[in-house]
């Protein structure tokens, strides 16, 4: 089966229906769409059609097989779980939510733009990256790019509220690529993109100020929450994260 069936802990900033995952019988259950974070293709954006507030997208998938895609699957967009509606042959629409487009990249998206691809997982399917649900925690910005031998490295500041979730030599997507952490600093984070990422994602397209939709470690989200114990289900709480005093009360501090 296609999906797990997993607790949102964070707003869901993505259009990705229960409809979305599917077993080998064509059977739809409750869940949570997984990807790899492995893009399968570069996309194009080829329209997109304002409607009452949010948005109908067309993206032409290139070389990225529709064959085995149906309506109500899954394709993880520039890092966003969208919902195909239709399949008129050369890619797919989805409905994009206001809170998507608030809170992600693909408000500012244009015609033209290009998207990295992929579908979600299947049976048998590799986990060659790490999970990736295609819930954008929040919104990045590309810092500095600078050539290294025959990679590139690029630094990222993410918001600040995500800056506690990414670790050195963790894991974290951006725009869809499941990428490994460098070094930590602050808010900035350091990547490597070797040639074959630079050459099959849009991470080729990025300049300096460019903004990258960001998805933490769900291992890191899921702790955090394990660990707040009985003071998770307080609604003040939600809010406020790991903190020294609960690790303290958790017996993970000795002083």
């Amino acid at each position: 089966m296609t999906c797990v069936s997993l607790p949102q802990i964070h707003p869901s900033t993505n259009d990705c229906g229960a409809a979305g995952c599917r077993d080998d019988l064509g059977y739809q259950p409750t869940g949570v769409c997984v990807f790899t974070g492995i893009v399968e293709a570069v996309g194009e954006i080829a329209a997109l059609e304002p409607r009452g507030g949010d948005l109908r997208l067309r993206i032409k998938t290139g070389k990225l097989p529709l064959d085995d895609v149906q309506l109500g699957d899954s394709i993880c967009t520039n890092g966003v779980c969208l919902t195909v509606t239709e399949l008129p042959g050369d890619g797919y629409w989805a409905d994009v939510s206001r809170e998507t487009l608030n809170f992600t990249t693909l408000g500012q998206r244009k015609l033209g733009d290009r998207v990295n691809l992929e579908k979600s997982l299947t049976p048998s399917s590799r986990m060659g990256g790490h999970i990736v649900s295609g819930h954008v925690d929040g919104v990045g910005e590309i810092r500095a790019i600078s050539r290294d031998a025959r990679s590139w490295r690029y630094i990222v500041a993410a918001p600040e509220g995500l800056a506690r979730y990414i670790a050195h030599k963790g894991s974290i997507t951006i725009d869809g690529t499941s990428l490994t952490v460098n070094a930590v600093s602050g808010v900035e984070f350091d990547l490597n993109i070797i040639p074959q990422t630079f050459d099959e994602t849009v991470f080729n397209s990025y300049a300096v100020g460019t903004r990258v939709n960001l998805e933490v470690d769900v291992i890191a989200r899921y702790l955090e929450r394990l660990l707040m114990g009985d003071k998770a289900a307080v609604g003040a709480g939600l809010n406020q994260g790991m903190t020294l005093d609960a690790l303290r009360e958790a017996g993970y501090v000795n002083e």
